[in-house]
């Protein structure tokens, strides 16, 4: 997309902007936030891989908002269709049919692994989460559901409680029948594994003893994300997805795949999951699925639960389930990343630009103990030592020196996605090599500020 003649801010746009913090600041209330500690961005105007703030300044955006505009901002097919769509019909309730809900529907079905033909729409992935584990226990009859700690599933209360993260602490009540397990996490094994293939097996080993120690008979369902994204991007070692999925089918367990993040090419694959071959029972998805143009997550649905439901009731439902202005959005974004050959291009640039050049600040700095990712979807760690991995920032926690490589990305005109001690490399999939290799130059720029704080 040409930035000829559009990236002027006008002096209209900043008063605009200006105005916009002040109210922000007197009525906003914004999530995951002491409130009086805040001082956000004011954006003023995106396009393509950039954002502008109200000062005219100008940002690569390598966390795409929240790992979700997988198209870039403001793509012209995808902003047209929804116009043409409000032109036509803005809003209908979901109990009718509507060509944008369908179209979208057989889209993403075509795109799910076969014999998962049938999509419910949610608002989002906190939502899809929440339904597709309702879904799990009254088709199994069974209520409990095992997630991974270091993941994410959504704020909701059941998805924050399935959630694997501190964020569930203030609100885990251990009422929801959630069990947590130790995931495959090769960098920082829990279970003292030296090689990827005793991770894989040690993994796999714990997570049959907990099935088994928490008595399969009284476990709905397995959530999992393909690649967890929020929690580390960790990708799983080459058969452990696989061995999940045979665990889920020995006992009897629903296996539902979170592709909140991870979906609609975020990978290079439609799904992450693909990556492995595997077939859950249901997967759920959200973001990528529309670059969160407008609000839409869903849940994607294989024949023997959707079975379940043929005569029976399903006991849920949403006021915008469907809705034609997000459906149309995710209708031509689908179109655009087909078209533009986007998950190949994500693809090609972890081979030639992301993972060669995140390997050459991995050997150039010292703080960067790992990094690690697939098409998309990376994450560089940052560390004080090496040997001993201590992380820059302790878990469920930031620090002060964290707090300084991210405010020296944001002077340097990068906004960065960052968790705990890691700062992820997650740009839209459809980002130029150009763009892409000046954001990883200012990434190198920002690290020297962690290398300071290395102890090792």
């Amino acid at each position: 997309m040409s930035l000829a003649n559009t990236s002027e801010i006008t002096e209209a746009m900043k008063a605009e902007g200006q105005r916009a913090y002040e109210l922000d600041r007197k009525h906003v209330f914004h999530s995951w936030s002491a409130q009086d500690a805040l001082d956000p961005l004011t954006v003023v105007k995106t396009e393509g891989s950039f954002v502008w703030d109200a000062d005219g300044k100008r940002y690569i955006d390598f966390s795409s908002q929240m790992v979700n505009t997988n198209i870039g901002h403001q793509h012209p097919k995808v902003v047209a269709a929804i116009q043409e769509q409000a032109a036509t019909i803005a809003t209908i309730a979901p109990a009718h049919v509507s060509a944008p809900r369908s179209e979208a529907a057989r889209l993403i079905a075509e795109r799910a692994p076969e014999g998962m033909n049938h999509v419910f729409f949610t608002n989002g992935g906190a939502d899809a989460n929440e339904h597709a584990i309702r879904m799990a226990r009254l088709h199994t009859g069974k209520s409990k559901v095992l997630s991974a700690y270091r993941s994410y599933h959504g704020g909701t209360d059941l998805a924050v409680n399935v959630t694997g993260d501190p964020r569930r602490f203030a609100s885990d009540t251990a009422t929801h029948g959630t069990v947590h397990f130790m995931p495959c996490y090769p960098y920082r094994s829990y279970f003292h594994a030296e090689t990827e293939e005793e991770e894989v097996q040690r993994a796999l080993e714990h997570l049959e003893q907990t099935i088994v120690l928490e008595g399969p008979e009284t476990i709905a369902a397995l959530i999992l994300e393909s690649v967890p994204g929020t929690a580390g991007i960790y990708v799983p070692p080459e058969g452990y997805m696989a061995g999940v999925r045979e665990l889920t089918k020995k006992y009897g367990i629903i296996f539902i795949a979170d592709e909140v993040m991870s979906g609609f090419g975020r990978t290079g694959t439609w799904f992450a999951i693909d990556l492995w071959n595997v077939t859950p029972d249901l997967i759920t998805f959200a973001k990528g699925v529309n670059s969160g143009y407008v609000p839409l997550g869903g849940v994607v649905i294989n024949e023997a639960i959707y079975n379940t439901f043929r005569e029976r009731v399903y006991p849920g439902g949403l006021t915008y389930s469907g809705h034609p202005l997000a459906t149309a959005a995710a209708v031509a974004a689908i179109e655009a990343m087909e078209e533009e050959q986007m998950l190949e291009n994500a693809t090609r640039l972890a081979s030639e630009v992301i993972g060669p050049e995140l390997e050459r600040l991995k050997n150039e700095h010292p703080s960067v103990g790992d990094v690690r990712g697939v098409g998309c979807f990376w994450a560089v760690e940052l560390v004080t030592n090496r040997d001993t991995k201590e992380p820059l920032a302790a878990y469920g926690g930031s620090s002060p020196a964290m707090g300084e490589v991210i405010g020296k990305c944001k002077e340097l005109g990068l906004l960065v996605f960052a968790n705990f001690n890691r700062i992820h490399v997650v740009p839209p999939l459809n980002t130029s090599d150009d763009i892409m290799r000046e954001g990883l130059a200012l990434l190198d720029q920002a690290l020297a500020l962690a290398d300071r704080h290395y102890q090792g």
